[in-house]
């Protein structure tokens, strides 16, 4: 996962793929088929691991809160230390052809179909106003994790490549000590 994560599809390259995973191509293709198929097996990882937070968000007992998780999962997420900065659906995407470009595009379908069911139930329960645009409001949510994640990967580039002192791993001591949060 880690090697998609850091590199995006097209960049993953065969050797690194299996240097990683320390079996020979060979092994690679009959367990996975080939780099597509384990590309959609490691974006499903993804999801039930880094990218969790969305589904427990959605779990949420008001709008409110369902967008206070989503954001502040987004921002754990994408800027955990330890972990490549961004996210591997949306870096992906930005650099991916053909290949990957379906699954990546229904993997970021599929977040927004979620959200704008669960604030479609938010509507129906009163939780938002009745003239909400659920989908409106999903789309709009998705565009600002995304931007997280986009700019959590720019500023990690912008440290690595400026003349600012070495944190470590591009990131500003701050990051180390403390994870970012969003507050209501």
């Amino acid at each position: 996962m880690r090697i998609f994560w850091e590199r995006g599809y097209e960049g993953a390259s065969l050797a690194d793929l299996t240097g990683a995973m320390k079996i020979n191509r060979t092994s690679m293709y009959a367990a996975f088929g080939n780099k597509e198929q384990l590309f959609q097996q490691v974006l499903q990882r993804y999801t039930e691991g880094p990218a969790s937070y969305g589904a427990r968000a959605l779990q949420q007992a008001t709008a409110r809160e369902v967008a206070t998780a989503f954001l502040n999962g987004s921002v754990r997420a994408t800027t955990s230390p330890g972990d490549p900065t961004g996210c591997l659906g949306v870096q992906g995407a930005l650099a991916s052809g053909s290949a990957a470009h379906g699954a990546l595009t229904a993997w970021r379908h599929q977040g927004v179909v979620a959200l704008r069911e669960r604030f479609q139930r938010a509507v129906a329960e009163g939780d938002l106003p009745s003239d909400t645009d659920a989908g409106s409001v999903a789309r709009h949510l998705m565009t600002v994790a995304s931007g997280i994640t986009v700019q959590a990967a720019h500023l990690v580039a912008i440290c690595n490549k400026s003349p600012m002192p070495s944190y470590g791993a591009g990131h500003p001591p701050e990051r180390r000590r403390r994870r970012a949060s969003i507050s209501a």
